[in-house]
């Protein structure tokens, strides 16, 4: 240890303090590492099943399907993407394009509160219903 004018550098109470920011941060990420590991993989599948909505959308206009096609399909895969039973689907043909809607809120629990992750996603075919682009 070295003395300067009588006193020790890096007395208890400094050594007290970095205790306490090596402590708050940890708990803050330890925090983020958890509201992370709930609502990442509620996003992740809300992301796939808008691709999967895309998907069908385009494939029933390059096929001819109607619109019903398109919400049939959407309402066989809701437990594939763990989108709740209750979603609200709806499908149309419009300005010669098909278009799909889904919409629901699922609870994502945390430790002292609950976040409610919306999902209101419209996706609409790339081509139009006759095959032509």
């Amino acid at each position: 240890m070295r003395v300067l004018c009588g006193r020790r550098s890096g007395s208890d109470g400094e050594r007290g303090g970095a205790r306490l920011n090596f402590l708050i941060v940890m708990v803050i990420i330890s925090v983020a590492a958890y509201v992370g590991y709930q609502i990442v993989p509620v996003v992740y599948r809300a992301e796939s099943f808008q691709t999967f909505m895309q998907d069908t959308v385009n494939n029933a206009a390059y096929t001819d399907k109607n619109a019903a096609w398109v919400e049939q399909q959407l309402k066989k895969s809701l437990a594939e993407y763990d989108v709740p039973a209750d979603a609200v689907i709806t499908s149309m043909i419009n300005d010669s394009h098909i278009e799909a809607r889904v919409q629901y809120t699922r609870a994502i629990p945390l430790a002292v509160t609950e976040y409610r992750y919306r999902f209101d996603k419209t996706v609409k075919s790339s081509s139009s219903v006759n095959g032509s682009r």
